[in-house]
């Protein structure tokens, strides 16, 4: 896997890019996003009761569509969505529904984490930009101090991708399955260790 480094607006040309030029939909890339994602958590999860815990914007839908493959898979997994779903993004709104339509359990909100051994954290992607506070802040305190163990969808939740500040609280990976390329906030500052292992993947994005 290509070992660049790129900030959140690279990484955003590279997906415009891809979809725009190149001509793959976005929802593919999403699917190809969950896929490898699922592989890597497969690696890890015999014999794990899964929690995955998504936000309304894409990374919610990265997650949603992990829980989908996971549960079609065999595994033990709980799928927990945080907002509004109508306020959720198109993306995310689709992976709902499919995930409706295998009957898969979805929560409003966290139930008893002593439960599970295993937390997917989907909450917020390389977008975040600005500190996490009130309900959502409590929840990743709530997941880092639960006894599991913990991965993190494309960054974990409440680190800046560009510079790996901590914006209010965030969420602290044992393995962070990143889309692509790492991102700098991976590398630097409270990322490094809040990020912990970082895996890219190859979803078929890729520069110009």
């Amino acid at each position: 896997m290509n070992e660049k480094i790129l900030t959140a607006a690279q990484m955003a040309a590279c997906d415009q890019h891809t979809i725009e030029v190149i001509g793959i939909p976005s929802l593919v890339l999403m699917e190809r996003a969950a896929l490898k994602t699922a592989e890597v958590i497969q690696e890890h999860a015999d014999g794990h009761k899964i929690l995955v815990v998504c936000g309304t914007g894409n990374n919610g839908g990265d997650g949603l569509a992990v829980t989908r493959l996971l549960y079609l898979a065999g595994y033990d997994v709980t799928a927990v969505l945080l907002g509004d779903p109508d306020k959720a993004s198109a993306q995310t709104k689709t992976q709902l529904k499919i995930v409706n339509y295998y009957e898969i359990p979805v929560f409003d909100k966290l139930p008893n984490l002593a439960e599970f051994t295993m937390i997917v954290d989907a909450i917020f992607g390389i977008g975040l930009s600005r500190p996490i506070t009130g309900e959502l802040a409590q929840v990743i305190t709530q997941l880092n101090d639960a006894q599991a163990e913990k991965f993190a969808v494309d960054m974990p939740s409440g680190i800046h991708a560009d510079t790996g500040d901590i914006l209010g609280v965030a969420f602290k990976a044992d393995i962070t399955v990143t889309m692509a390329y790492k991102k700098v906030g991976q590398t630097e500052n409270d990322g490094i260790t809040y990020a912990g292992e970082v895996l890219p993947v190859d979803i078929g994005v890729y520069q110009e």
